[in-house]
């Protein structure tokens, strides 16, 4: 893994509640080549969790041959969100996960966006929901109504952050959305 700037890199950060596997989709987009300060969970936990971030995650990948992304992942706990602004910091975009068996998780997704829409801009953001196979409801309309609602018209995506494809294709709709504001002047 290579730390160096570069002038095709674009930052992304990852966020959303604790579990909903930020960590696991930047190891499997990485190949497992990443920098994590995770510890082992003293308190509530959830599922079969062990640990968890408490500063943050990191690591690059080549989404094609001229781009390369630094994937920022976030604590999910409110107690560290202090960290959120500063890894929202300079950010190209936002891929808010979560995890579709929790009870609030609508809610989360909502709080995680309003969260860092000062910081990103609402036009570059991207949610994928895992867990859709065992808990279809809510089901990917009922996210993006509810999102429209507040005023977040982005991508939802049903994802399985284990699968280096499901995250490749997170990444692929949000960088894809840097080239539709291209073509279209439109401003994030």
């Amino acid at each position: 893994m290579t730390l160096s700037p570069s002038p095709n890199a674009l930052k992304i950060v990852f966020s959303g509640p604790m579990g909903a596997g930020k960590t696991t989709a930047i190891r499997a987009i990485c190949g497992g080549e990443t920098l994590s300060t995770e510890v082992p969970i003293t308190g509530e936990t959830v599922g079969d969790k062990v640990s968890t971030t408490v500063g943050l995650d990191y690591g690059e990948c080549a989404l094609s041959n001229e781009l390369t992304l630094k994937l920022f992942g976030t604590p999910g706990q409110e107690r560290f969100s202090f960290m959120w602004p500063i890894l929202g910091e300079g950010a190209f975009g936002l891929i808010v996960l979560v995890d579709n068996s929790q009870p609030e998780a609508m809610a989360e997704v909502e709080h995680y966006l309003s969260a860092f829409a000062s910081h990103i801009g609402r036009r570059r953001m991207v949610v994928g929901v895992g867990r859709m196979d065992s808990h279809p409801l809510p089901d990917i309309d009922a996210y993006c109504a509810r999102l429209a609602a507040s005023g977040f018209d982005v991508p939802v995506i049903d994802a399985d952050v284990r699968r280096e494809a499901d995250v490749r294709l997170l990444l692929s709709v949000l960088v894809s959305m840097a080239e539709v504001e291209h073509a279209t002047g439109a401003t994030p």
